[in-house]
């Protein structure tokens, strides 16, 4: 599997996203939470989105920050979502309210997708 984070797998359907809040289920990892939701077409990969809130981070540079590290630590632990049979819309939600380091966001990434592939 490449180790990349290429534009098929990034979620930007508003309609899917929508769809992934009203009936998906979640697993938690503090700080994160992951929302997913099976897909239906079988020609797309797992999509992943990732969430920072305004209400924890009020600048911009600091979402985005965490952000783009919570994109790092998803792009190394995507190996962990082995099942080639089902493909998911993911959502990875900061729920910490101080920035975390590299180190424990990927730490937390390889807890909550490994809790995930045991729900699944």
């Amino acid at each position: 599997m490449k180790q990349t984070l290429g534009k098929a797998e990034k979620l930007k359907s508003k309609i899917l996203i929508s769809k992934l809040f009203e009936e998906g289920r979640s697993v938690k990892s503090f700080p994160l939470k992951l929302v997913y939701l099976p897909l239906t077409n079988a020609s797309v990969k797992n999509q992943v989105a990732f969430s920072v809130p305004k209400r924890s981070f009020k600048l911009a540079v600091d979402r985005n920050y965490l952000k783009r590290l919570l994109r790092e630590a998803y792009r190394e632990n995507k190996h962990l979502l082995k099942d080639e049979k089902n493909n998911y819309a993911l959502m990875f939600i900061y729920l910490g309210r101080k920035k975390a380091s590299l180190e424990e966001l990927q730490n937390s990434v390889q807890k909550i997708l490994t809790k995930f592939m045991q729900q699944e």
